[in-house]
Order: C-alpha cells, then structure tokens, then sequence
C-alpha cells in the first residue's frame, strides 16, 4: 500500500435531506461503518436556517463512536451546494446558515437582478429562492445589515465544517462554480458580483479540494477522543464529489448522473458554449477547476413527492407496471416542485391515473427519468452515461435511460460505497481497486411513450 495512503478515511457528508458519517477503507474504498440522520430545518427566527449545532454534534458523536473501531487517520467532507457560513471576528457564526429554500421579498429580488452579472461571465442562470447563493448574501447584507456588519469571513459550506474542525478558513471552487453567481468559470477567478456586493475582503482564501487544511485542533480531538493528530481535507460540492471518481478513471466524453434531492447532469468533455439559463443548465467547476457543462432538476424530492405514502414494489413488480403505463400512455408531466429544471414555468400534473401502487412508482421513475434525457440533451452529453445514488437502484429508471439514449448506462454494483462519500475519500488518496460496472439492458420501449411526453408539453393537455 502507498505509504502516503491513509488506512481508513472518515467523511462527513451532508445533503439537503440528510446527513450521515461513513468510514472508507484507504485500500478499496469499501464503506466499513456508516452513521446517519435526518438534517433539519429550523423555521426561525431570522430566516430558516440549518440546524448546525444538532449537525456538529451528530458528527462529533459519530466521529467518537468510530475512533477507536474501525479507526480513521484522515477526515474529508462534502457537502450540498447553495450554502455559505458567516463567521464573525471570534470564528463563531455570525449569522444563521440560511436555507437555501427560502424565498425572498420582491423588492430584495429584483435588487439581486440588477446587480447579478449576465450569464457569459459566470454560466449561472438566475434561479428561484436562494438556490444562486449571490442572492443569498445579498438578503443577509440588505435585510440584516446589522447582523452582517459583524461578518468577518465568508467559506462555502464543506469549508465550513472543515473549519469547525480545524480552525482553517478556506474556501473552495466546486462550490464556489455552483451556480452561485459569485465564480467566473472560463477565468477561474471570483466573478464582479464579489466587489459590487462589497465583499472581497470577507471571502476566505481558495485552497483546492486536495489540501490539507490543518490537523483537528487539540480541543476536538479531546472530544472525540483520537489519540493522534488526523488530517482534514479541504472538502468538496456532493455532486462533484461524484464525478470525481470518474474523471480520475475515464477519459471523456462521458455523462455522470448524481442523483439525491436532485438529479444533476455532468457532461464530462461537452462545450459550455449554448447553454441555456432559462432552462437550468449552467457550467459547474470539478475538482480540477475546469467548467463542466451541467443540468439539473429536483428529482429526487419530486420522486418523494408524487410516491408520497406508496411502499416500492419489487423490481419484477415495477417493471410489470411499467409496462402497463407505457401501454396506457399514464404519465406524470413537470413540475412538482416549481421554478427549476429544464421546464420552471409548468406545473405538475398526471395524464390518466395509474391504477395501482406499482403503476405509480413506475410512472414517477419513468417521468424522473424522461426529466434526466431532456437534461443530458441539453448539455450535448456524449457516450457512456454513470449513474449514482438512490435512482442507480430503481430498475424502471435505468431501463428508460438505457432505451431512450441508446447509449450505455451503467451503475457501480460492487462499489459498495455512495458516489458522494468515495469522492470525499479521493481527496486523502483512497484509490480504489478497479471496479466493476454493469450495464443496464434497454428493456423498456419507451420510444414513443417519450415522443406522447414531449408532445404533451406543448400541448394545452
């Protein structure tokens, strides 16, 4: 084994929904020991906000419960986007972590649109709520200009449990390129919305994914109880986190879907030229600094929403219902969750009804899926197309993508371990044994079942 290699790696990994604690073999990257729970909302006041202080103790616990079995000698951590900490002069917020749901008077928003810079600088459309995180810092300035007075440094959000950690301010470009307004992708520098929000001199220093931020500081060592100093990485954007892995061990044009809250397009290898804002695509950064052309829609919470109640049937029993549906046209049309995606004007409803539980769950996957063909097409995505987290696991979806492409969709069967967390563990050096995807049959013909979806869009059905 490489002597720089670390035996074990614990990752922090906090999604909009949930957040867990997973311990990775240095060697394989093989998930040992997971800890996982809910990540709440608090409504307020000021705003919503994270409930940070429940998170740091999760993870201080789960830290705890891991350092003596199995063991760890390094910590990454990875992140949803749309986030940002507010520190103050003494390292303590300085304001809550706002929820990046939470929407905005009109007056605040159509300020944010005069200053918000076009999209040929920065490749990030405008986006509802605080989903740009430019908008973010703009209602924090605007509306609780005394709070923010006190702001002394400004880190994206893995950067922030880093320092919580560490006591090392940094920021980083994976989340600085997600669509937040504030990141000029084709320069690599900090786009003008930073100096027209007056706000360079609170922006931490950019570190990359890769560094070392510093050992966990004695205080939380104590805590936790580890015996020696353990390095923290940097940390990194969840969905680039993802593609990480993949960029390591393929040379592109290839297309990786992260799936979770949201389903998010990669089009490793694509030109960023022709993006469309209006229909959420936009130019990620990955772990190298380089623009990815990306498109995205909420669809994990949409699945959530319109299977709300349903127990999920077996594969052999959605595949059936599936069938069915294709048979009889039933479909779900966008949205269920209003203002993102490649359609943000429409809203959701169902053509006919399904008939049955498993008919319902086979209808939403095919939807989620016909949702994730219109984004890789709008990204100009090119061969082999990766899928990771929850919907890797939902057959319907993947025969669907596999027939409406005609390209090789693939899921890590073997892996063992979520996209998100393996990515984290990259940046301590696990580097994984080869792996083993398989490749999903075009089982499903869904070829006009599409071309009815795609017709119905521009219908006044």
């Amino acid at each position: 084994m490489n002597a720089s290699r670390p035996r074990r790696v614990a990752v922090i990994d906090i999604g909009k929904t949930n957040a867990k604690v997973v311990v990775l073999d240095g060697e394989t990257g093989a998930e040992i020991a997971i800890r996982r729970t809910a990540n709440g909302v608090v409504a307020g006041p000021p705003y919503p906000h994270y409930d940070v202080e429940a998170l740091w103790s999760f993870i201080l616990s789960a830290l705890a419960s891991f350092a003596e079995a199995p063991g760890y000698d390094a910590i990454s951590i990875t992140t949803h986007g749309a986030s940002a900490a507010l520190l103050d002069a003494d390292g303590r917020l300085a304001m809550p972590v706002l929820d990046y749901e939470h929407g905005y008077p009109a007056d605040v928003v159509s300020d944010y649109a005069a200053l918000r810079p076009a999209f040929p600088e920065t490749c990030s459309p405008a986006l509802p709520v605080g989903l740009n995180l430019g908008a973010q810092l703009h209602y924090q300035k605007t509306v609780f200009s005394e709070a923010f007075a006190r702001v002394r440094t400004i880190l994206t959000y893995p950067q922030y449990w880093a320092f919580r950690l560490t006591g090392v301010a940094a920021n980083e470009v994976t989340s600085l390129g997600c669509h937040t307004d504030l990141w000029n992708p084709g320069q690599g520098v900090y786009s003008s919305l930073v100096d027209r929000l007056e706000i360079r001199t609170l922006m931490a220093p950019v570190r990359s994914a890769f560094d070392v931020l510093g050992p966990v500081l004695p205080e939380v060592r104590r805590v936790i109880g580890l015996n020696a100093a353990v390095p923290v990485y940097c940390g990194i954007h969840d969905s680039n986190a993802s593609l990480l892995p993949h960029l390591i061990g393929r040379q592109p044009p290839f297309s990786v879907v992260s799936t979770g809250t949201w389903v998010i397009c990669f089009a490793a290898g694509s030109d960023p030229a022709g993006l469309d804002p209006m229909r959420d695509t936009l130019s990620n950064v990955d772990t190298f600094a380089r623009p990815v052309p990306s498109a995205r829609f909420m669809g994990g919470r949409e699945f959530e929403i319109l299977t709300q109640g349903v127990v999920e049937p077996s594969p052999e029993a959605m595949e059936s219902a599936a069938r069915a549906v294709i048979g009889k046209g039933v479909m779900v049309l966008p949205n269920a969750v209003d203002g993102s995606g490649p359609f943000p004007d429409r809203k959701g409803q169902w053509i006919g009804e399904p008939a049955s539980e498993a008919e319902r769950v086979a209808a939403v996957s095919l939807y989620v899926a016909m949702m994730t063909v219109t984004c890789l097409d709008l990204v100009k995505a090119a061969g082999p197309i990766i899928v990771e987290g929850p919907m890797s696991r939902n057959s319907v979806f993947l025969a669907a993508m596999a027939s409406m492409t005609g390209r090789d969709v693939t899921v890590d069967t073997d892996a063992g371990t979520s996209g998100t967390a393996l990515g984290a563990a990259l940046l301590a050096g696990v580097r994984p044994q080869a792996r083993h995807p398989t490749v999903i049959s075009p089982s499903l013909d869904v070829g006009s079942y599409l071309g009815h979806w795609r017709a119905a869009l521009v219908s006044d059905v």
